[in-house]
């Protein structure tokens, strides 16, 4: 399917196409390039133009460029413009522009991601949709998604994230939503802003871009939800309110059972009852919202609610899986919660909460009694009081229930300090020091949580978790 044609991007973006190509995706990295992309040469650690040569090698249609690189041939297919970042935001703003399907924007201090892959879920099942790859959310990920949506979607869904005051109303008035989600507001990027209210009045600054006559969806158990819902009024927005105390979608209950979460809510007057296939209260709220969204946009509640059902949370977010310990008893297994990618106080506080909640498996390992054990990395840009919020962990309810609490990190080491003695594993200043350690730490019935900031490399304990185990025997 034809994306883009030579002069659509040229008038799009007022630059000068070199040939007559066409382009069936965008692509920034010649690494995951296909065939027939319009390879985008920005600049970042390295210049994208260093890369040219390369990807037209592979089976670029084009290039869109600053400059012609001097090992491209003089009459390579190009798209030669001033600036190649301005390039791809106006190829989004035209990518957009001739899109007549609905569009919905997501932010959050939490549950961003994970929301939008929900949404996905739920409209993938409805109609022709598109949506942000991974966590490509910010100032080049908002256009790319943009610029690589297909003519004839029906739905798109469009991550938005931030760092720093005043980056989310041009993202959002740039894919000019039908309907803007904030899933919560948290002490997330503390060391941009002076508080929470801070970080509350940059993610309302969504409702900036959303069309005429849209609708606002906003998380009503936020301390600072009235900031959201007086922008929402601001921008003459309609609005509607999830969460325990929502007025239009109210959380109820929501039961972890084993390996799901069973949802109790209200749409309006009407009863709602559904099911997760994953377990965690912060996945009912961001679950509700996505309902919301659905209301909002006149979609079928029923189908979304089947297709919730299917959902499963994105790689090193909430991930559970079984590690198989042994090639021949299929008993000698272990819990895995990957929550590797991201920290802040309220996602490490919900994290936590499923870690209590799953049921260990008692008398198959060295040790008679299967545990509960966190291996829990820094959160960072949390400000002048990161140390008092990594401590304030000490003090939860679910904390007390976790067996062994490993800590990595120097902001770690407060909560490490406060831990009762029978809780405190061991700390260790990066994640790679860990790993040696892996083997004597976990054992048979167990259920083990990686969760820290993506600086602090989590990652690198989950992949050497995974490695601790086989094929399943009967799937060898």
């Amino acid at each position: 399917m034809t994306l883009w044609t030579a002069a659509e991007a040229a008038e799009a973006t007022g630059g000068r196409a070199q040939g007559d190509w066409t382009a069936s995706g965008v692509s920034i990295d010649t690494r995951s390039l296909a065939p027939g992309d319009l390879f985008v040469a920005l600049k970042d650690v390295r210049d994208g133009h260093d890369f040219v040569a390369q990807a037209l090698g592979k089976g670029a249609a084009a290039a869109l460029v600053s400059r012609v690189p001097d090992d491209v041939a003089p009459d390579a297919p190009l798209l030669v413009v001033k600036d190649v970042l301005t390039g791809l935001q106006d190829l989004g703003r035209a990518g957009r522009a001739r899109m007549t399907g609905k569009v919905v924007a997501v932010t959050g201090s939490v549950g961003k991601t994970s929301t939008k892959e929900m949404l996905l879920a739920i409209f993938a099942d409805q109609g022709r949709t598109h949506a942000s790859v991974a966590s490509y959310n910010n100032h080049w990920g908002v256009p790319l998604t943009l610029a690589r949506m297909p003519r004839d979607t029906e739905y798109a869904v469009i991550e938005i994230g931030m760092n720093h005051p005043g980056e989310i109303a041009p993202l959002s008035k740039m894919a000019k939503p039908h309907v803007a989600l904030v899933t919560t507001v948290a002490a997330a990027h503390l060391e941009a802003f002076e508080d929470i209210s801070g970080i509350a009045v940059e993610k309302a600054s969504i409702f900036e871009g959303v069309v005429p006559n849209g609708i606002a969806v906003l998380n009503a158990d936020v301390e600072t939800s009235a900031i959201l819902m007086a922008k929402a009024l601001d921008c003459k927005l309609r609005n509607i309110s999830f969460g325990k105390h929502g007025y239009d979608f109210r959380l109820l209950r929501a039961d972890l059972q084993g390996d799901t979460t069973v949802v109790q809510a209200q749409m309006g007057a009407d009863p709602l009852l559904f099911k997760l296939s994953s377990p965690g209260a912060h996945f009912a709220m961001n679950a509700l919202g996505a309902l919301a969204v659905v209301a909002a946009l006149r979609a079928d509640i029923a189908l979304a609610v089947g297709s919730l059902g299917r959902w499963k949370p994105y790689k090193g977010r909430g991930q559970r899986e079984r590690i198989y310990l042994d090639v021949v008893d299929t008993r000698l297994t272990l819990e895995l919660l990957d929550d590797s990618y991201n920290a802040n106080p309220t996602s490490m506080a919900a994290a936590l909460e499923v870690l209590a909640a799953v049921p260990v498996t008692n008398n198959i390992g060295r040790v008679s009694k299967g545990r509960r054990i966190a291996y829990l990395g820094d959160m960072k840009e949390l400000g002048p009081d990161a140390v008092a919020l990594h401590a304030g962990l000490a003090h939860l309810e679910a904390t007390s229930k976790i067996d062994e609490i490993h800590c990595i990190g120097p902001l770690m080491r407060a909560l490490y300090d406060l831990l009762p003695e029978a809780q405190r594993g061991e700390w260790y200043e990066t994640s790679q020091e860990v790993l040696p350690r892996l083997k004597r730490h976990l054992d048979s019935g167990d259920v083990v949580l990686a969760k820290g900031s993506l600086s602090m490399k989590l990652g690198l304990i989950v992949d050497a978790i995974r490695k601790m185990g086989h094929a399943r025997p009967d799937e060898e």
